[in-house]
């Protein structure tokens, strides 16, 4: 289930709820009671690693992928290396 986060437009309070997708959002303000509160977006709290995941947020320098042009071995399409668009070193 995920963690859904909310602002209360009156006053001010940040909430958390753990809900499930389908739930209806919450509305009722923890701190004053008022219909006044609104769901926050915000950034996923995971960070996909490994060959084939690709950064889009995070890239650090040069690296296109977290686990960088070093991580493809097998230029061999039976094995599913290079040749499957896992890197573009080849």
């Amino acid at each position: 289930m995920p963690i859904y986060e909310y602002q209360c437009q009156s006053c001010g309070h940040e909430h958390e709820a753990l809900q499930k997708l389908s739930a209806e959002p919450l509305v009722i303000c923890p701190a004053c009671s008022k219909p006044e509160l609104m769901k926050k977006i915000s950034a996923a709290g995971f960070r996909l690693k490994g060959g084939g995941w690709y950064e889009t947020d995070f890239k650090s320098g040069a690296k296109k992928n977290v686990a960088g042009e070093a991580g493809c071995s097998s230029s061999t399409p039976s094995s599913g290396g290079c040749s499957g668009g896992g890197c573009k070193s080849h």
